[in-house]
């Protein structure tokens, strides 16, 4: 079974997919039947190719649901809530 890391879970909900067809896209965005295609084909050497490999798992698993939380808390810490008046 492989161990999910907390920093690699991270980037997958926040981490945008460098090239191909999907250029741009937050890599737990990523259609299942892309990842597959790189299961069958190999998965790109280095960091992005680690990351799509536990993508892959946790695709394979159905456990998208929790980077959910990783990807709001992104999506959130850069918005600007002005102050209230009293």
């Amino acid at each position: 079974m492989m161990s999910f890391q907390p920093q690699q879970l991270k980037k997958l909900a926040t981490m945008k997919m460098p090239f191909g067809k999907y250029a741009g896209r937050i890599l737990v965005d990523l259609p299942e039947p892309y990842i597959c295609w790189f299961e069958k084909k190999g998965f790109p050497s280095g960091e992005i190719g680690d990351l799509l490999r536990t993508l892959y798992e946790i695709k394979l698993n159905g456990l998208e649901y929790l980077l959910q939380p990783l990807k709001e808390q992104s999506q959130n810490s850069g918005k600007y809530y002005p102050k209230r008046k009293s």
